[in-house]
């Protein structure tokens, strides 16, 4: 027993600084979108009256996405032709175009999850 120590209860990769603060800043948006909720319920009394109140007010938040996701395509624009400036190499345009079908992928799936859900 004395020869296993407890490296095994801090792996590396978990307290990386980027690992690290990448897990602070879910945790953080997880927190609020859960205090969000709690103080919505609060609000307007019940689950239910909630569940109706973000129904009645899906169109906004559909209005709210998209300027989401406008407002992150501008910036993409802009990282990548810093990205093309720095890093001319074929393959960092590779990794970006990898990173870049994953990227609407995900946003198209989230946006049909939430048209699935509301049908």
């Amino acid at each position: 027993m004395a020869g296993i120590g407890w490296r095994w209860l801090r792996p590396a990769w978990l307290f990386n600084r980027r690992v690290g603060l990448g897990l602070l800043w879910a945790l953080l948006v997880a927190g609020i979108a859960v205090a969000i909720n709690v103080i919505g319920i609060g609000v307007v009394g019940s689950v239910a009256g909630w569940e109706r109140w973000l129904s009645a007010h899906s169109l906004h938040f559909l209005v709210w996405r998209l300027l989401l996701y406008a407002a992150t395509a501008v910036g993409w624009r802009w990282m990548r032709a810093r990205l093309h400036e720095r890093e001319p190499e074929p393959e960092a345009g590779q990794r970006l175009r990898r990173a870049e079908v994953a990227a609407v992928v995900a946003v198209v799936l989230l946006e049909a999850s939430q048209l699935l859900r509301a049908n």
